[in-house]
């Protein structure tokens, strides 16, 4: 079962999603790719309580020390580049083409920086998961599901702009 809960962000609404353990969704309001957020059944979770806490501290300009238990659901490579994106310091940005550089090492697979970004795209838990992190090799912006203005705010809000 899915539940859902909501989150009010100075970028706007914010649907929070769970399996009734873990946070398996961030999704900003108006974005596509919240699956079965209609059939969804409204909860107070206690994963939802830490989410939240961690989104006030997060919007409030502060680092926070603790993450809500994560649960995304994806490839086996999206899972990977997931998983990378959660090293990316607060503060911090890498490239597309350095993500698929770290797999190609890793994993002894050549990676192109494409693939990196459809899974980057793909991140169903936005912000807590930061994609937003993830920018062109030129240092410019580019593509972020809730839109470019949101993922300029979240890189302000960690300090990269100064």
């Amino acid at each position: 079962m899915i539940y859902t809960a909501h989150y009010t962000s100075p970028l706007g609404g914010i649907t929070l999603t769970s399996d009734g353990i873990a946070l398996t969704g961030l999704y900003f309001n108006g974005e596509t790719g919240c699956p079965l957020c209609d059939a969804a059944h409204k909860k107070n979770l206690p994963v939802f309580g830490e989410a939240m806490r961690w989104l006030d501290l997060y919007f409030a300009g502060k680092e926070p020390d603790f993450m809500p238990v994560l649960n995304p659901t994806g490839t086996a490579f999206q899972m990977l580049v997931w998983a990378i994106l959660q090293t990316i310091p607060y503060g911090g940005t890498t490239t597309y083409g350095a993500i698929a550089k770290r797999l190609e090492k890793s994993t002894g697979k050549r990676m192109s920086a494409q693939a990196v970004g459809g899974a980057v795209g793909r991140n169903p838990i936005s912000i807590l998961i930061p994609c937003h992190r993830v920018i062109g090799v030129d240092g410019s912006l580019t593509g972020y599901a809730g839109g470019l203005d949101k993922k300029e705010y979240l890189l302000r809000t960690e300090g990269f702009y100064s």
